[in-house]
């Protein structure tokens, strides 16, 4: 082959490398938008089988970016997030990748850990985590993102991190006192102890350990959130604020956001619906206005 052939051969290889990279890393997060009865559900598929989930750039990447979509798309009533892996919601810190980061990049990453998090906490429609079995270090600390979680009864969770020497960096250690207390949050980070489900759901980690399959957290997420559908749009989301309100700040702050909140209800179509429907003793049929 010629200098030039070669050349361009060896280009043509590279611009297929990063199409193929491209298409697994964008397959690396899979985004379902249910339909039918179920419209309004949306659906974050964590789909990195050969790390079991584990929390790589490529993964931050496609994460961050739907969690930017989402948070602004009034269709979305509820957020699921879940595991197309058996047995792994989210093994954590992709610790191979951690290795080989330089030192000025683990800080910045650490906080894209933690970023994400705090998006999952601040979305504007209830968020589900589906914790199908592994959940440990950034994996649960996403969960605990949730506004809910439910896990199978065998599935092993935990805030590991000091076993590597290192804290819960993406908010675990905010969020898991405020669930469970200071002294067992305590317990359980400073101990590094993973946990099964139905010990999770007698802390009060997760809302309920559920039995079956690797899929019955999901079809119980699934359920609570078929529940919240028929609820007013408005009235759940402002609702989600005036909680985050009470359990954050004192009560002037969570009663002055409750008036407000409750001011913006008044104004709804919905509120009217609600009525009339009550009214005539038939299902009410909101549309978020």
């Amino acid at each position: 082959l010629s200098m030039l052939s070669r050349r361009l051969l060896a280009q043509s290889r590279a611009a297929t490398v990063q199409v193929l990279a491209t298409r697994f890393s964008s397959n690396e997060v899979i985004v379902d938008r249910l339909s039918g009865k179920d419209e309004g559900i949306v659906v974050f598929r964590l789909n990195r089988p050969s790390m079991k989930n584990a929390l790589g750039k490529n993964l931050m990447k496609r994460l961050h970016e739907e969690a930017d979509k989402i948070a602004h798309d009034d269709s979305a009533r509820v957020l699921i997030l879940k595991s197309d892996v058996p047995g792994a919601f989210c093994s954590g810190a992709d610790l191979k990748e951690r290795r080989e980061m330089p030192h000025a990049e683990v800080g910045p990453f650490v906080k894209g850990l933690r970023g994400f998090a705090d998006k999952l906490a601040a979305m504007p429609m209830p968020t589900i985590a589906a914790i199908n079995g592994h959940a440990l270090g950034g994996g649960l600390e996403f969960a605990l993102g949730c506004d809910m979680r439910f896990a199978n009864a065998d599935a092993k969770m935990g805030l590991v991190e000091t076993r590597h020497a290192l804290l819960p960096g993406a908010g675990g250690a905010k969020r898991l006192p405020r669930l469970i207390g200071a002294s067992l949050a305590k317990e359980l980070i400073l101990t590094g102890r993973i946990f099964d489900g139905v010990e999770a759901a007698r802390l009060g980690v997760v809302n309920a350990a559920v039995s079956g399959g690797d899929g019955a957290a999901y079809e119980r997420s699934l359920e609570v959130a078929r529940e919240i559908l028929p609820r007013g749009p408005v009235a759940v989301r402002l609702a989600k604020v005036v909680i985050d309100t009470a359990v954050a700040f004192d009560d002037v702050t969570a009663n002055k956001m409750e008036e407000q909140c409750y001011a913006r209800i008044i104004a709804t179509k919905d509120r009217l619906e609600g009525l009339e429907a009550f009214r005539e003793k038939r299902a009410p049929v909101y549309k978020g206005e």
